[in-house]
Formats: structure tokens, sequence, C-alpha cells
């Protein structure tokens, strides 16, 4: 098995940080809202991968990354770990994961005439 690293909140917004005094629990609870919005913007993981909070070393103490676990001899596993890298969708928070942090909603966009 391989891993991909996602990493631990969508990719425009700010995440925990090492060093933090609660960071473990609140990177906990970020990893685990951004694995939700994964599967909810490109699906659940197929045969062969699976989303996961990995914790990594650092000169701070620990940090934490979503990564999907997939392998190499299931291509739709692989892509799959990839198809999360940059996707549009997961740039920012959802209304759903916001809730879940305890984040303010997003106000919806002005509609042009």
């Amino acid at each position: 098995m391989d891993y991909y690293n996602i990493g631990s909140a969508p990719w425009s917004e700010p995440c925990a940080q090492v060093g933090q005094a609660d960071y473990r629990e609140q990177a906990g609870k970020e990893c685990r809202a951004f694995i939700r919005q994964i599967r909810r913007v490109i699906g659940p993981e197929p045969p062969g991968a699976t989303l996961i909070t990995k914790a990594f070393p650092h000169d701070f103490g620990s940090y934490f990354e979503v990564c999907c676990r997939f392998s190499e001899e299931q291509p739709v596993a692989e892509a799959y770990a990839y198809s999360a890298d940059g996707h549009r969708q997961l740039e920012t928070w959802d209304d759903l994961a916001r809730c879940e942090l305890g984040l303010p909603i997003s106000a919806p966009s002005p509609v042009e005439p």
C-alpha cells in the first residue's frame, strides 16, 4: 500500500498549527471534517483506497494530515487518491464542514440580474 498526502484542510483555508495549545484536538476535528467533505465531493473510496488521518513527525511534535492509502495494483484506487488534489470544491470548507467545526456559514453569492 502506498499513500498520497491530501492536506489537513481545504487548501485555501487556515488550519490548526503545530504548537498551538489545542492543536491535537483541533487538527483531529479538521481532518475528520475534511475526510467527510472529500467523500461528499468525490464520492466514497473505491476498493483498494481508504481516507485516513496520518501523523508525521515535526520539530514541535507530530502534525496530522488527511491521506489516501491506496493499492498501486488497483488503478481506480490510485486515481481516487490523486483526484482530491486541487479539486475546485475542496478549495474551501463546505457549509456542512463549517457547521461541524463551529465556523460561520458562508453567505450565498449575490445573483446577478
